[in-house]
Protein backbone atom coordinates (compact mmCIF):
# COMPACT_ATOMS: atom_id res chain seq x y z
CA UNK A 1 0.00 0.00 0.00
CA UNK A 2 1.51 3.78 -1.15
CA UNK A 3 2.22 5.99 1.71
CA UNK A 4 2.77 8.59 -0.49
CA UNK A 5 -1.19 11.13 -0.81
CA UNK A 6 -0.99 11.00 -4.74
CA UNK A 7 -0.26 7.67 -4.76
CA UNK A 8 -3.20 6.58 -2.84
CA UNK A 9 -5.62 8.76 -4.69
CA UNK A 10 -3.96 6.96 -8.03
CA UNK A 11 -4.99 3.49 -6.63
CA UNK A 12 -8.12 4.17 -5.99
CA UNK A 13 -8.95 5.89 -9.21
CA UNK A 14 -7.64 3.31 -11.24
CA UNK A 15 -9.47 0.36 -9.16
CA UNK A 16 -13.16 2.57 -10.06
CA UNK A 17 -11.73 2.74 -13.78
CA UNK A 18 -10.82 -0.79 -13.73
CA UNK A 19 -14.38 -2.11 -12.10
CA UNK A 20 -15.53 0.34 -15.24
CA UNK A 21 -13.98 -1.02 -17.63
CA UNK A 22 -14.13 -4.53 -16.48
CA UNK A 23 -18.29 -4.02 -16.64
CA UNK A 24 -18.29 -2.62 -19.59
CA UNK A 25 -15.91 -5.55 -21.35
CA UNK A 26 -18.11 -8.28 -19.70
CA UNK A 27 -21.68 -6.81 -21.25
CA UNK A 28 -19.86 -6.32 -24.46
CA UNK A 29 -18.75 -10.22 -24.67
CA UNK A 30 -22.21 -11.35 -23.26
CA UNK A 31 -23.97 -9.77 -26.38
CA UNK A 32 -21.57 -11.02 -28.52
CA UNK A 33 -22.29 -14.67 -26.61
CA UNK A 34 -25.83 -13.92 -27.30
CA UNK A 35 -25.25 -12.95 -30.66
CA UNK A 36 -22.82 -16.15 -31.70
CA UNK A 37 -25.68 -18.16 -29.79
CA UNK A 38 -28.54 -17.51 -32.08
CA UNK A 39 -25.92 -17.28 -35.42
CA UNK A 40 -25.08 -20.99 -34.68
CA UNK A 41 -29.00 -21.86 -33.69
CA UNK A 42 -30.57 -19.98 -37.11
CA UNK A 43 -32.14 -17.81 -34.77
CA UNK A 44 -30.19 -14.53 -35.41
CA UNK A 45 -31.80 -11.16 -37.24
CA UNK A 46 -30.87 -7.52 -38.31
CA UNK A 47 -32.33 -6.58 -35.23
CA UNK A 48 -29.95 -8.50 -32.63
CA UNK A 49 -26.90 -7.24 -34.68
CA UNK A 50 -27.48 -4.34 -34.38
CA UNK A 51 -28.04 -4.38 -30.50
CA UNK A 52 -24.80 -6.27 -30.47
CA UNK A 53 -22.76 -3.71 -32.84
CA UNK A 54 -24.14 -0.94 -30.50
CA UNK A 55 -22.68 -2.49 -27.69
CA UNK A 56 -19.60 -3.29 -29.54
CA UNK A 57 -19.69 0.51 -30.44
CA UNK A 58 -20.23 1.95 -26.73
CA UNK A 59 -17.39 -0.06 -25.39
CA UNK A 60 -14.94 1.47 -27.87
CA UNK A 61 -16.45 4.94 -27.39
CA UNK A 62 -15.70 4.54 -23.69
CA UNK A 63 -12.10 3.48 -24.76
CA UNK A 64 -12.24 0.19 -23.12
CA UNK A 65 -11.21 -1.32 -26.39
CA UNK A 66 -9.59 0.09 -29.82
CA UNK A 67 -12.31 1.59 -32.43
CA UNK A 68 -10.10 -0.57 -35.09
CA UNK A 69 -11.01 -3.62 -32.92
CA UNK A 70 -14.62 -2.38 -32.84
CA UNK A 71 -15.30 -2.28 -36.43
CA UNK A 72 -13.30 -6.27 -36.79
CA UNK A 73 -15.92 -7.15 -34.15
CA UNK A 74 -18.67 -5.69 -36.41
CA UNK A 75 -17.40 -6.71 -39.55
CA UNK A 76 -16.73 -10.17 -39.07
CA UNK A 77 -20.78 -10.42 -37.04
CA UNK A 78 -21.98 -8.93 -40.29
CA UNK A 79 -20.08 -11.93 -42.21
CA UNK A 80 -20.95 -14.62 -39.64
CA UNK A 81 -25.24 -13.38 -40.34
CA UNK A 82 -24.78 -12.86 -43.77
CA UNK A 83 -23.24 -16.16 -44.33
CA UNK A 84 -25.61 -18.08 -41.91
CA UNK A 85 -28.62 -16.52 -43.56
CA UNK A 86 -27.60 -18.29 -46.97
Amino acid sequence: MPNIKSAIKRVKVTEKKNLRNRMIKSAMKTQIKKFDTAVSANEADVKLLSATQGAVDKAAAKGVIHKNAANRKKARMAKRLAKAAQ
